[in-house]
């Protein structure tokens, strides 16, 4: 913790020095609540902050052992499909896309592949021109596979993700070392899309019933506004290609 001296954190805490460097070595397994609540008072953790630490401390036989479904659902498919002026697509702990709706690939179409937020983000060059706030993305990418690694410590996918960013990109692998938590936030966004230009958006996630590592992302835009007509001409050009397509059949066996 930039700024404090172990010393003065223990003292903050109402702990001795010697229990709190055991505690922040992970040599005392069995911290009690009272001691990890002054302990994030001292440090003056958030309420998510506070939450990750006392998920960090739960053993293995304490920890959910079942987060629901590993597969997207079909009922939830059908209705991100039925959103046709919406897109919407599912993430997992590791902000890997798990599913998405037509609009939602179009969305994200400039990208190499839509398969993994965070990746996309720090890795593919297309992150930076599509998210206009890069850095608020980025830290917000980190913050969330933090928040879930507290979830599930033993998580594989999380662990490759997170080395293999690391070693792709040295600023996934400083912001990572600043252990920042925090889950998706209601925030707007404001996105470049190499067709059809600036989006100002509004999106809400939410955890998925039955399968709680998952969360539904939804992007919507004001009513009437340039960022609604931009997802109506995204929607066309995902129509459009299907139709020509259908079309190739039938004129191939008229010229027959």
């Amino acid at each position: 913790m930039p700024g404090l001296r172990r010393e003065e954190v223990a003292l903050l805490a109402g702990v001795s020095s010697d229990y709190y460097i055991r505690l922040e070595q992970g040599r005392e397994n069995s911290p009690s609540p009272q001691v990890l609540d002054a302990v994030a008072q001292a440090l003056k953790l958030d309420a998510e902050a506070t939450d990750h630490l006392n998920r960090l401390c739960l053993t293995v036989s304490q920890r959910p052992r079942d987060w629901g479904e590993t597969d997207v659902s079909q009922q939830l498919l059908q209705l991100m499909d039925g959103w046709e002026h919406t897109p919407a697509f599912v993430v997992g702990p590791a902000l890997d896309i798990m599913a998405g709706n037509s609009l939602a690939t179009a969305l994200h179409s400039g990208f190499d592949r839509f398969d993994n937020l965070a990746r996309m983000v720090f890795v593919d060059p297309a992150g930076r021109d599509f998210y206009q706030e890069w850095e608020r993305a980025a830290h917000s990418c980190v913050a969330e596979i933090r928040a879930a690694y507290g979830h599930d410590p033993e998580s594989a996918r999380i662990a490759e993700v997170v080395a293999e960013l690391s070693a792709q990109s040295e600023e996934f692998a400083r912001i990572w070392r600043m252990h920042d938590v925090k889950g998706k936030s209601q925030e707007g966004k404001h996105l470049k899309h190499p067709e059809v230009g600036d989006l100002h958006i509004k999106f809400a996630a939410f955890t998925v019933n039955g399968a709680p590592h998952q969360q539904l992302v939804v992007y919507q835009a004001e009513p009437n506004s340039p960022t609604a007509a931009a997802f109506e001409t995204l929607r066309a050009l995902v129509v459009q290609p299907k139709k020509a397509q259908a079309a190739v059949p039938d004129l191939a066996v008229n010229e027959q």
